[in-house]
């Protein structure tokens, strides 16, 4: 073995990361098989299963586009087709096509369906630590570095805790000032309500919220004085026994002589501070006014939509009555990824269902990793990897799903509101009919940014 260095505990590091994955713990795995499992079928019949069968869409517009430039037939069998030009199709090019007709035509090039279905599989070589082989020699109470790095905080915790009374003396001595350090940094961990993640949790898979306080975290570890930390709704996806967590840790920060800013709806959030601003009083041209600026403890006095709730003069009102739904139901049997339980649900239908629960408890692996890829698989022949489970029930009852997330609309810089939701079309048919739009012989396109002459 060479000599043990940090590098060599690194997956960022040639010395220490799995060579097989490159230090990712995956790897891509596309099969074509199952992307073309019958190329005796067109590609309008539906021969690419990620494609489906022939429609109006903006994917099959560039695909005719490559059928005029490549001079072949959609209704031609795959078995017909030159190789090239299926592998353009599923794999994409940097190419331009045109597409659609006169002034709207613009020029597009073509991503490939692959990013749609490709399916990445945990690293046999290394199954997922990113690591090479050399590093599970190492061992510290019978631990290697990645079963220590997936432990969960709490348990981590406790482990360095447990170390103290382990070692021998002359090991004691070299762990004696990064454990102490360690130990600190977890603590700050646990202080912001992380204790549930692992250090080896991918960042992107983390909430918002979550990114944020394993900042904060890092910022109260610092030690820092005189600084103004500014936060933008820290408490978003906090169950409210987190919150109160990460209230406190804003107050250390605060009490080591620092400042802190906090932009947050958050009742409680808010009445923990010692000032308070409150902008005003509505949103947009009703907004932009100072509607209180001074102690929380003397808010009586304001008035703002903000404070009278804040105060009880006005509140959400309990419904008296709940929906009965339509009497049908969709279930999940023996979800079990992560850390769920061999978990058996039924949903109600028609009705507006709130899944609950502490920071990390599994709701985001029953419903984000478990039930919404598997109804994805099943309505729009997508390859996504569900959580482990045994059976849905119910599927039959719904027709479609529509995931509605936070990730950014439209797929170019020109997107706006007004090009998403489809609003501008009608906008710009009505310009067209104008009569100066006639007599100039102006159609919708010359009204659009995203075309040349627009």
């Amino acid at each position: 073995l060479p000599e043990p260095a940090p590098h060599s505990f690194s997956f960022n590091s040639p010395q220490g990361y799995c060579h097989h994955c490159k230090g990712l713990g995956i790897i891509v795995d596309v099969n074509m098989d199952t992307i073309i499992p019958d190329r005796t079928k067109s590609i309008a019949d539906g021969a690419i299963v990620p494609l489906g069968k022939i429609r109006e869409t903006k994917k099959f517009d560039v695909i005719r586009s490559i059928a005029r430039k490549y001079n072949f037939s959609l209704y031609d069998p795959i078995d017909e087709l030159p190789e090239d030009v299926v592998s353009l199709i599923v794999f994409g090019s940097d190419e331009l096509f045109r597409v659609g007709e006169g002034a709207s035509s613009e020029m597009v090039s073509f991503g490939g369906i692959v990013g749609d279905i490709q399916e990445k599989i945990v690293c046999p070589e290394c199954g997922g630590t990113r690591l090479n082989k050399e590093t599970t020699y190492f061992k510290i109470d019978d631990k290697t570095i990645s079963e220590v790095a997936a432990m969960e905080i709490s348990q981590l915790s406790e482990w360095l805790q447990s170390l103290d009374g382990k070692l021998r003396a002359r090991e004691s001595l070299i762990a004696r000032d990064i454990l102490k350090e360690l130990k600190d940094r977890v603590s700050f961990l646990l202080d912001v309500g992380l204790d549930y993640l692992s250090l080896d949790r991918a960042t992107a898979s983390l909430s918002g919220g979550e990114s944020q306080r394993i900042r904060l975290a890092t910022q109260i570890g610092s030690k820092l004085v005189n600084v103004l930390y500014i936060l933008d709704e820290p408490s978003i996806g906090l169950h409210q026994r987190d919150n109160r967590k990460l209230i406190a840790s804003l107050k250390k920060l605060r009490d080591e002589g620092n400042s802190v800013m906090v932009v947050e709806h958050d009742a409680e959030t808010m009445m923990a501070a010692d000032w308070l601003v409150d902008v005003g009083p509505g949103a947009g041209e009703e907004g932009g006014r100072i509607c209180y600026n001074g102690p929380v403890s003397e808010i009586e006095g304001g008035a703002s939509t903000t404070l009278d709730y804040l105060l009880g003069r006005k509140s959400i009102e309990v419904p008296a009555e709940r929906r009965k739904g339509n009497g049908q139901t969709l279930g999940i049997r023996g979800a079990r990824g992560n850390n769920l339980k061999n978990v058996d649900i039924d949903f109600p239908l028609g009705m507006f269902i709130g899944i609950s629960g502490v920071s990390g408890s599994g709701k985001s692996s029953l419903i984000n990793e478990t039930l919404m890829p598997v109804l994805k698989n099943h309505f729009y022949n997508a390859k996504m990897q569900p959580l482990p489970y045994d059976e849905i029930l119910g599927i039959d009852n719904i027709d479609k799903l529509i995931e509605i997330d936070q990730s950014p609309i439209g797929r170019t810089p020109r997107s706006n509101p007004a090009t998403f939701t489809g609003v501008f079309n009608d906008i710009r048919n009505l310009f067209e009919a104008t009569p100066d739009a006639k007599v100039r012989g102006f159609k919708a396109g010359r009204f659009s940014f995203n075309v040349p002459g627009g």
